[in-house]
């Protein structure tokens, strides 16, 4: 880093493993040229046409399209799609994150079976869920996650479920709700490195997020976890991430590239190379993973139709 570039940086002292250490982080930075490798057009097929059909026609609301997801069209082609309940508007503030933050909307008690219907309509192989964090409620949005899952899975029995949690502060009764639920693959994202998290995250800490997954895992439940890159970490430190999550029983892994939201969130430090990202791949199966699907594109739900095989 030279002395112009370090002109732009403030520092921010953190703490990690009881120790102080110094990370800059911009104030403003020139705004980074995405690279070829991040531009690409949506391809379709038959299937992705009668899905895009469905959705218009019925008003459904799916994270795929409101979150503008570069995979829509491969994963609509394939029978899968993404949905976010308990509201549009999360009880946090990630650094990296585009949903809305503030205080949240009451739950929509109909929200379970509408979801459900949604899944059906549009004819879905595998549904993946997600939500906003709900720290409003007194159980965090457990019941709610609960009950769709159910819905779900009674209205759509062959259709296969993956959920992508929030951390529940930790509490294991209300992870233990979802884990009863038995949902055929739980998620819950690292996000990032030990030494990023809290920079970038708000409220989560990256142990107890480690504990998460390692509560999934002990029900028997497949457990799965993504991450970002282009933050500023290094490679030693993914590594050492991936080590982590294998020693609580993570199974799957995504890695893809950080893209900011706007000139508000937290800037990229770097695109990502194709080719480290196939390394990464590479060190984590050979690591133990069961599978590593790492890629600029990647996102958590990237070829979820895949993973339950390893359910």
């Amino acid at each position: 880093m030279n002395d112009e570039e370090l002109n732009m940086f403030r520092r921010y002292r953190t703490e990690s493993f009881n120790s102080s250490f110094f990370v800059f982080i911009p104030d403003t930075m020139e705004h980074v040229k995405k690279p070829e490798w991040l531009k690409i057009s949506i391809g379709t097929n038959a299937r992705y046409t009668d899905t895009k059909r469905i959705v218009d026609t019925h008003k459904l609301h799916t994270i795929c399209s409101s979150g503008r997801c570069p995979n829509l069209g491969e994963c609509w082609g394939k029978g899968t799609a993404t949905f976010m309940i308990g509201g549009a508007i999360c009880t946090r503030s990630c650094k990296f994150c585009n949903t809305l933050s503030g205080k949240p909307l009451p739950l929509d008690a109909r929200e379970p079976v509408q979801v459900a219907e949604s899944v059906r309509l549009m004819k879905l192989d595998h549904a993946v869920v997600t939500s906003v964090d709900r720290d409003d409620l007194p159980d965090l949005g457990a019941a709610h996650w609960a009950a769709t899952i159910k819905a779900i899975k009674e209205l759509n029995p062959n259709t296969t479920l993956e959920t992508l949690i929030p951390d529940f502060q930790g509490r294991e009764e209300l992870i233990r709700m979802v884990t009863d639920a038995h949902p055929d693959i739980i998620s819950h994202n690292m996000e990032t490195v030990r030494r990023i998290s809290p920079l970038v995250r708000s409220v989560a800490t990256y142990d107890r997020s480690l504990e998460v997954i390692r509560r999934i895992a002990e029900s028997g439940i497949t457990a799965k976890s993504g991450i970002m890159v282009g933050l500023g970490e290094t490679p030693d430190e993914v590594e050492q991430t991936m080590d982590d999550l294998l020693a609580n029983g993570c199974r799957i892994l995504t890695i893809g590239q950080y893209l900011q939201p706007s000139r508000k969130h937290y800037p990229v430090y770097e695109y990502v190379t194709p080719e480290q990202f196939a390394r990464y791949k590479e060190t984590g199966e050979k690591k133990g993973f069961a599978t590593v699907e790492s890629g600029p594109l990647v996102r958590s739900s990237y070829h979820a139709e895949k993973h339950i095989r390893y359910k």
